[in-house]
């Protein structure tokens, strides 16, 4: 992707998937915990359908922050939302994969019966938005990071010994999240080091969530990128 403006219809795309994508996935997180005879998530109202029951402010404000990023530096739909708090020896499960891959299905039926005009395309575009949020979200979920799955999932692996020490990092995990998307491109900035691919951590998300789509959907990754970042004025130019 090559660009410096920020493309304003597909950033309010990012952060409206992302909040489907949150109320899914959380909601999915409690339903399985439910499942499993974890009581917590029913009396703690996450059985719902309910934004504001799912919303985490620094998760959501992140979305936001990077759902504006210019067209160059890969807006993407990245964030987390309230942990709900379950059994953590249970397993817990998120649907991103099975609305990712009806977004994906869609994608790769629908296309050929858009009209080929430019407001038409919108569709295929917020499809293509959708999915990708939906899998950035699932690879960035796997950052052993707290408050991502990641976190919970390694917690859960180690012996009990290692997973009470593993857990005293659960405080600090949203500054080290910040750190890694944020602080370290800048300090690659100034040591001439920007291109160094730990230095883009977002981008490198978004460009697996395009190649995946690809994959599945058997469209070109070009096509996949054209569709995600459409800009209505420069074709109508």
């Amino acid at each position: 992707m090559s660009g410096s403006n920020i493309n304003v219809v597909l950033a309010l795309m990012i952060i409206g998937s992302f909040l489907v994508a949150i109320i899914l996935h959380e909601c999915g997180h409690a339903l399985v915990a439910s499942w499993l005879g974890d009581p917590t998530p029913r009396r703690e109202g996450r059985l719902s359908f309910n934004l504001l029951s799912h919303l985490d402010p620094v998760g959501t404000l992140l979305a936001v922050i990077l759902a504006f990023l210019p067209v160059g530096a890969g807006p993407v739909g990245l964030g987390w939302g309230k942990p709900v708090k379950s059994d953590p020896w249970k397993l817990r499960g998120g649907p991103n994969a099975g609305t990712l891959f009806v977004a994906i299905g869609v994608l790769r039926f629908v296309i050929p019966l858009i009209p080929s005009n430019a407001i038409a395309l919108r569709l295929p575009q917020l499809i293509t938005v959708f999915a990708s949020v939906n899998i950035s979200l699932a690879i960035f979920n796997i950052l052993p990071l707290y408050p991502l799955d990641g976190y919970q999932i390694l917690y859960t692996l180690l012996p009990s010994r290692q997973a009470m020490q593993f857990a005293r990092s659960a405080p600090y995990g949203p500054f080290i999240i910040l750190a890694l998307l944020f602080l370290l491109p800048f300090l690659g900035q100034l040591s001439g080091l920007g291109n160094f691919f730990l230095f883009h951590i977002p981008y490198y998300i978004l460009l697996g969530s395009f190649n995946i789509i690809a994959a599945v959907s058997g469209l070109q990754v070009d096509i996949v990128t054209f569709l995600y970042v459409f800009n209505l004025i420069n074709l109508l130019k």
